[in-house]
């Protein structure tokens, strides 16, 4: 009996806590609670968020507010043509004590930080991407024949513009996987516009408060892991990531036509954690499927690869998944 009001006082903890860090977070950031509720799912989950939306909706703010609120280290790396992987690693350099001798140091780069900010990943080339990739991957970094370890929480918070296709390199497909979630952040409505305004240009600028540390956040992972998910739950998340493949008997025609290749196991590992950390905030005591519908759409859009013929046609990722969820769950995602 004392072990069931154990998990009901610490799952009841985890909500107040991410209750707190929405409100915190609500301060500065007017609406997108997709956005602050996947960035802070990723957190919790010790995943990777990518932010899509165009300039001036909040996203290098709120990244930032992030670290503040988790009493995090924070770093902002703006990527650029010409941005190296010493550029985000570090390097070594020659150090001269007083007595005259030279030793060589290594001078951490800004990927030693809890929470990092790659803004506009997209500029970035290939080698700077590929240095990110293995610190995603790896939760470590090598230079020369050493490895150092990351700082835990890590994690990246990458933001790219859907607008600006020149001078952009696209992210590998392997590295859109290591992003646990990609979320949009929307232009604002008018009521919140005018709430931007109020904030923004009246009194003076919102103060956050911290609400949880790094410790506090390994915790809140410990307990999100332990949610406990129904098997059949479960098998059904199975189903629909393997439905996302062209090849399988249960997918839809519009899968076979548009999609080259479907999403892969770790997309079921994100939507089953992101559904029990979404279950917690909600005050449930175990996963339901209304869990798993609104965190779909997050997980799976940038995991499913186009065809050239859904390419040129412009179908929407989101699109064919609804279809999907709608096929084998008989509801609908969320946006």
């Amino acid at each position: 009996m004392s072990g069931g009001n154990s998990d009901t006082a610490t799952r009841g903890a985890f909500r107040d806590d991410f209750e707190a860090l929405r409100r915190e977070l609500g301060k500065v950031v007017v609406g997108q609670r997709d956005v602050v509720d996947g960035m802070l799912t990723a957190t919790i989950c010790g995943g990777h968020l990518l932010i899509e939306g165009v300039p001036g909706v909040g996203k290098t703010v709120l990244v930032e507010t992030l670290a503040d609120v988790t009493r995090a280290t924070f770093q902002r790396i703006q990527f650029t043509t010409d941005l190296m992987p010493a550029d985000l690693i570090g390097t070594y350099v020659v150090m001269e004590s007083a007595q005259g001798r030279r030793t060589f140091e290594f001078h951490k780069g800004p990927l030693f930080s809890h929470v990092v900010l790659a803004d506009h990943i997209n500029r970035g080339t290939p080698k700077a991407q590929a240095a990110l990739l293995e610190a995603m991957e790896g939760q470590s970094v090598s230079v020369s024949n050493e490895t150092f370890e990351l700082p835990q929480p890590f994690v990246v918070v990458a933001t790219q513009n859907p607008l600006e296709m020149e001078g952009t390199y696209p992210l590998p497909e392997p590295q859109l996987d290591r992003f646990f979630m990609k979320v949009i952040a929307k232009p604002p409505t008018e009521a919140e516009m005018e709430a931007i305004l109020e904030r923004t240009t009246e009194g003076e600028s919102p103060v956050v408060a911290e609400v949880v540390d790094d410790q506090r956040l390994l915790e809140m992972r410990e307990v999100a892991r332990a949610m406990p998910i129904a098997a059949e739950l479960r098998k059904a998340v199975v189903r629909l990531v393997a439905a996302t493949h062209p090849d399988h008997a249960r997918t839809t025609d519009a899968v076979r036509q548009f999609v080259r290749y479907g999403a892969s196991p770790r997309a079921a590992q994100t939507i089953v954690l992101a559904a029990k950390v979404h279950a917690l905030a909600e005050g449930r005591d175990q996963v339901s499927s209304q869990d798993v519908l609104s965190v779909v759409l997050p997980a799976l859009r940038h995991r499913l690869i186009l065809n050239f013929r859904g390419q040129t046609e412009g179908v929407s990722t989101d699109e064919l998944i609804e279809e999907l969820v709608q096929e084998l769950f008989g509801g609908k995602a969320a946006s």
